[in-house]
């Protein structure tokens, strides 16, 4: 199926296709006919699977842009809002359809001028339910979006939404998304929707079949150790490591920035301008890697994104799945990976039940396999680089003293030793190692619990474990135009400067 099989208005039709979107996602596949045949809907969906575009394709397709709101979106946070706003705007800017972006923590004069412009609001419901029993806005919108709404039940603004809603026009269509279907939600979904359709997203389909997920087991202390390991390895082009805590995400920052790294960090008490200009830095690449708790989990949407790292596993399996979600976007491939101690390898199998997925464990990278992987980066960079009439002096200098091989020779030892890689050779456990405890964790639960095992050895693991390494499975980027930080590729202008 093709986008251009739903017949959408032909100003929103050219966006989709400017998007490069031509195959609609499942959901969208499933509720974007439904939308336009004017049904109120129920799409139960995880995030990342398209819901934006589910619900605004075909109520934008259906907008007069009469200059009157026609459209509200209610989203659970401030980051989500700013990121549907967005690609509303994007899908509907052919068709002369302006959206304004309300949350708390600005002015209202500015939001007011702009919600009087626009023909799709997207809101989250403290500030919404402030204007609207303030008087200070009066909107009739035909179409009525909630948004991750278990989300939003979660945070408690049950009462705000139900309020809302009787400031809004009773003759509407209305559209609820949610990731999960607690009571609350259904309860929610019986009191403002009409005889609503249902579409639901099967568990099969719960996690990107795009995204590579893995494990790699470590020891606590060696968390940090075996991050920096891994993204000097894998070297994303733009990555978000995901935290539990607030003050973890800062001192995570804190780490990252002085081992070299363009960082910043996000959470919940960070003021509203600073959110803004970070998320807007790592968007428009100012920033290689983001940091943040689950606050950035549903509201956070990037679509370059290669790689997910979970620095500590989620506490619930939804989670997990919004997390990973912010990888794999737009039809391009990811990876998720996730650091776990050895006593977190039960969690990793019920994970694995619940979404219906494999998670691979591989085991963290040598220095040596690092600096192997650099080294065939830095060779492909070299073959690929043009010469300029600059070098060509230089060496012609450099030959008045020194032969051409020994200038080679000294060039090609600058570079490396830039390109050196620090800490210790081994980080975590081995395959072999990690087996014998999945299969002792396993059945421990069999047998109802029992002690934990305690580890063999210490925090290097013998090289007996690491014979089981399988090079065939790495994921290396040897095609990159660099292999590591510092080495004059587009990692050498990471500086300290970026830290929030």
């Amino acid at each position: 199926m093709k986008f251009s099989d739903f017949n959408l208005k032909d100003t929103i039709q050219d966006a989709v296709t400017e998007a490069g979107f031509t195959e609609p996602s499942p959901v969208q596949k499933d509720a974007i006919p439904l939308v336009l045949e004017g049904h109120d809907l129920i799409a139960q969906a995880q995030t990342g699977t398209g819901k934006t575009a589910a619900f605004g394709l075909p109520t934008m397709s259906m907008m007069k842009a009469d200059g009157s709101v026609e459209g509200l979106v209610i989203v659970p946070t401030r980051e989500l809002a700013m990121q549907v706003s967005d690609e509303l705007y994007r899908f509907g800017q052919k068709s002369g359809l302006k959206t304004a972006t309300v949350y708390g923590g600005t002015p209202y004069g500015k939001q007011i001028d702009r919600i009087k412009q626009a023909s799709i609001v997207v809101a989250t419901p403290g500030r919404l339910q402030d204007l609207l029993m303030s008087g200070k806005i009066k909107i009739k919108p035909n179409f009525v979006i909630l948004d991750e709404a278990d989300e939003m039940l979660d945070m408690g603004f049950l009462d705000e939404i139900k309020n809302i809603f009787t400031f809004l026009p009773k003759e509407r269509q209305t559209l609820m998304f949610s990731a999960t279907m607690p009571n609350g939600i259904r309860k929610l979904a019986e009191q403002i929707l009409n005889n609503p359709k249902t579409v639901s997203i099967t568990k099969s389909e719960k996690t990107n079949t795009k995204i590579t997920q893995l494990y790699y087991v470590v020891q606590e202390k060696e968390r940090d150790d075996a991050l920096v390991r891994l993204i000097d390895y894998k070297n994303p082009d733009k990555c978000i490591i995901f935290c539990r805590m607030k003050k973890e995400v800062d001192r995570l920052v804190a780490h990252m920035t002085a081992q070299g790294f363009k960082v910043s960090g996000l959470h919940g008490d960070m003021e509203q301008k600073q959110r803004e200009v970070t998320i807007r830095a790592f968007k428009q690449g100012g920033i290689d890697i983001f940091i943040a708790t689950d606050v950035a989990a549903r509201g956070l949407d990037v679509n370059d994104v290669t790689h997910v790292f979970n620095y500590h596993i989620p506490f619930d399996s939804e989670s997990y799945v919004h997390r990973i979600g912010r990888t794999g976007r737009g039809g391009k491939t990811g990876e998720a990976i996730t650091l776990v101690s050895p006593n977190e390898l039960r969690t990793i199998k019920r994970i694995e039940k619940d979404v219906g997925a494999t998670l691979v464990t591989q085991v963290i990278p040598t220095r040596m396999e690092v600096q192997n992987n650099r080294s065939d980066a830095l060779i492909s960079k070299i073959a690929d680089t043009k010469v300029t009439d600059k070098a060509i002096e230089l060496v012609k200098t450099l030959q008045h003293d020194l032969d051409i091989v020994t200038i080679a020779h000294l060039l090609a030892s600058m570079i490396q030793s830039e390109n050196s890689v620090k800490g210790k050779d081994t980080i975590g456990l081995g395959l072999e190692e990690i087996a014998l405890l999945m299969e002792r964790a396993m059945q421990q639960r069999g047998n109802g619990g029992g002690g934990r095992n305690r580890r063999r050895g210490n925090g290097g693991s013998g090289g007996g474990n690491r014979g089981s390494r399988n090079g065939g499975s790495r994921h290396g980027r040897n095609g990159r135009s660099s292999g590591g930080r510092s080495n004059g590729g587009n990692r050498s202008s990471r500086n300290g400067g970026n830290n929030s």
